[in-house]
C-alpha cells in the first residue's frame, strides 16, 4: 500500500496541468526579480536612505552587505529545509515572513533595527530564490537550455543595480524613502499569488529528514561575512589599524577561517568539500571573477557622476542606465550563442573584457564638468555589453570545471569570492576617494592665493550676484566662500573619478593579456547540465 502511494504521489505534476508553460515562467521570473529588487533596494537611492534613517553612507553600504552575508551563508542549511518542507508550503512560509519583515522596515527608523530587519530579509530572500530557481531550472530539460537559463539569471544579476534605481527614483521623488518597501510587498503579492495558485502540494527536490543541520559551519561562516563586512566598510573611517575594533575584527576574521577550514577538513560529509581546488580550471576561473567583480563595483562611480558632477537629479541619471540595460541585454544574448556553439570562449571573454576597457577609457576622456547626456549613451551601452559577454561564462566555466557531486562546494566557495570581492569594491572606492580627493583638494588650496586666478574678483562676482537677489552683504561673503569651496570639492571628485578609471582600465588590459595566455579556456567544456546557480548568485 505504501508502495503503491509513493508511485502514486511522484506522478503528481509540479504544477497545475492547465496552466500553459508560458504561465509558469512567467511566475517564476516575476518572483525572482521581486526577490532580486529587494537585494539592492537600501542602495537604490543611498542619499536618501542616509537623510531619512539618519545614517552616515558607510552604514547605507553596511546594510547592503548585511542583507548579502545573510543570503551567501545561509545558502548551505537552506537546501535541508526545502528538502524536507512541501514546496508550496515553503514558498507560502518564505513569502508571509518576507512581507511581514518588509512592513517592519517601512515602519521603523531605528537604525541598528534596520541592520536587524535587512539580516533577517536576507536569510527569508535565500529561501525564495532557491525556490524560483529550482523551479525555473527544472523545467529547462531541452538542449542548451540550462546555458540560456544561466545567461538569464545572471543578465538579471548584472540589471539589478540599474533596475533597482529606476524603480525606487520615482517614488523617492515623490515620498519618503520607507514607500520603498511598501511598494516591494506589492510587487512580491502577485507574483507568489500566482505561483501559489499553479502549483501543486509535491516535492521538488526529494524529501529528507531535517537532522544534523550544520549550524556550526552556518555561524562560523555568517559572523566571518558579517565581520570582514565591517572592516572593509568602516575601516577607513576609524583609520583602519589605529582603531582597536578593526584590530581585533581582523584577527577574529583570521581565527574563524581557520576555524572554518579545520572544521571542514574534520568532517565525513563536509558543508564544503575543499577539494575543488584541486581542479586548475576551477581557480582559474575564480581569478577572473574576482577581477570582474572589481571592475563591476567601478561602474557605480558613473551614476555618481552624473549627480555630483553634472547635477542631474537621480530620475535622470537613472534612466540613462536604460543603455546600460539594453547593453546587457546584448552581451548575454551574443554569449549564450557562443557557449551553444562550444567555440572561441577565449575570444569572447578577451572581446567583454576589451569592451571593459573601451568604457572606462572612454569615460576618464569624457568626465568633465559639463557634458551633454546624450554623449554617454555608447559608453553605457558598451559596458553593459562587456558586462553580458564575460559575466556568464566566466560561472558557467567555474561549475564545469568540477564534478557534480562538487557542484554544492564550488557554488559556496564562489558566494564567499563574490562576497569579499564586493566588500572590497566599495572599500577601494571608498579608500581612493578618500586619498585623491584630499590630495589635490590640499593641492588646490596649496597653491590657490589672492594672486592666483583672479580669485578676489570671483569672490566678489559671487558676492555681488548674491547680494543682487536681496542676500545680506555679510551672508553674501560667507555664502561665495562656500560656492567656492564647492567647487573645488566637484573638481577633486572629477579627478578621483578620472584616476580610479584609469586604474580599473590598466586592470581590464592586464586581464585580456592573462586570458590570451590561457589557452585552456577554449578548451574547457561547459556542462551544466543538472546544475543550477546558487540561491546566494546575486
Amino acid at each position: 500500500m505504501c508502495k503503491r502511494t509513493s508511485t502514486m504521489t511522484k506522478e503528481v505534476p509540479i504544477f497545475k496541468t492547465w496552466a500553459p508553460e508560458w504561465l509558469i515562467r512567467f511566475g517564476i521570473l516575476l518572483l525572482l526579480l521581486s526577490s532580486v529588487l529587494l537585494f539592492a533596494l537600501s542602495t537604490a537611492d543611498g542619499n536618501a536612505a542616509a537623510g531619512y534613517y539618519g545614517m552616515e553612507p558607510a552604514d547605507v553600504q553596511f546594510s547592503l552587505l548585511l542583507f548579502y552575508a545573510a543570503v551567501a551563508s545561509f545558502a548551505g542549511v537552506e537546501r535541508r529545509f526545502f528538502e524536507r518542507i512541501v514546496t508550496k508550503e515553503y514558498l507560502l512560509i518564505c513569502i508571509v515572513l518576507e512581507i511581514a519583515i518588509a512592513y517592519a522596515c517601512y515602519h521603523t527608523r531605528e537604525i541598528w533595527l534596520v541592520f536587524v530587519l535587512r539580516f533577517l530579509q536576507g536569510i527569508v530572500n535565500c529561501g525564495i530564490t532557491s525556490i524560483c530557481l529550482n523551479l525555473l531550472f527544472g523545467r529547462l530539460k531541452s538542449e542548451h537550455s540550462r546555458e540560456q537559463g544561466y545567461t538569464i539569471f545572471y543578465g538579471m544579476i548584472l540589471c539589478v543595480s540599474p533596475v533597482t534605481a529606476l524603480f525606487a527614483a520615482p517614488l523617492v521623488e515623490d515620498f519618503e524613502y520607507n514607500v520603498l518597501y511598501k511598494a516591494i510587498i506589492f510587487c512580491f503579492l502577485p507574483s507568489a499569488a500566482l505561483l501559489y495558485v499553479i502549483l501543486n502540494r509535491v516535492h521538488v527536490l526529494r524529501k529528507k529528514p531535517l537532522y544534523q543541520l550544520d549550524w556550526a559551519s552556518f555561524f562560523l561562516f555568517v559572523v566571518m561575512l558579517i565581520l570582514i563586512a565591517y572592516v572593509l566598510i568602516y575601516g577607513q573611517q576609524k583609520d583602519w589599524l589605529e582603531d582597536k575594533g578593526i584590530v581585533y575584527s581582523i584577527i577574529a576574521i583570521a581565527g574563524l577561517f581557520v576555524l572554518s577550514i579545520l572544521r571542514q577538513l574534520a568532517l565525513k560529509r563536509p558543508t564544503v568539500d575543499l577539494s575543488v581546488f584541486k581542479y586548475r580550471n576551477f581557480s582559474i576561473g575564480i581569478v577572473f571573477l574576482i577581477i570582474l567583480y572589481l571592475v563591476r563595483g567601478a561602474f557605480s562611480l558613473t551614476s555618481s557622476y552624473f549627480i555630483t558632477v553634472l547635477g542631474m537629479d537621480s530620475l535622470h541619471a537613472n534612466e540613462l542606465m536604460i543603455y546600460n540595460i539594453l547593453g546587457i541585454i546584448s552581451g548575454s544574448v551574443i554569449a549564450v550563442r557562443f557557449l551553444m556553439q562550444q567555440k572561441m570562449l577565449r575570444l569572447l571573454w578577451i572581446g567583454g573584457f576589451g569592451l571593459l576597457l573601451v568604457f572606462f577609457l572612454v569615460m576618464s576622456f569624457l568626465f568633465s564638468t559639463e557634458a551633454d547626456a546624450d554623449t554617454f549613451m555608447l559608453p553605457l551601452f558598451l559596458q553593459g555589453m562587456g558586462a553580458g559577454m564575460v559575466m556568464s561564462p566566466i560561472v558557467m566555466f567555474i561549475v564545469s570545471s568540477v564534478p557534480l557531486a562538487l557542484g554544492q562546494s564550488a557554488a559556496s566557495v564562489g558566494i564567499f569570492v563574490r562576497f569579499s570581492t564586493f566588500s572590497l569594491s566599495l572599500a577601494f572606492i571608498n579608500y581612493f576617494q578618500l586619498y585623491i580627493k584630499g590630495m589635490y583638494s590640499a593641492n588646490i588650496e596649496r597653491h590657490l592665493s589672492l594672486l592666483d586666478l583672479g580669485l578676489p574678483q570671483r569672490l566678489k562676482l559671487y558676492q555681488s550676484a548674491l547680494a543682487g537677489r536681496g542676500m545680506p552683504t555679510d551672508v553674501a561673503g560667507k555664502v561665495a566662500s562656500s560656492l567656492l569651496n564647492k567647487a573645488i570639492q566637484k573638481q577633486a571628485f572629477l579627478r578621483f573619478c578620472i584616476n580610479y578609471y584609469e586604474m580599473i582600465a590598466l586592470l581590464c588590459l592586464g586581464t585580456i593579456v592573462l586570458i590570451a595566455l590561457q589557452p585552456v579556456i577554449s578548451r574547457t567544456i561547459i556542462d551544466v547540465k543538472g546544475k543550477r546557480p546558487a540561491a546566494a548568485g546575486f
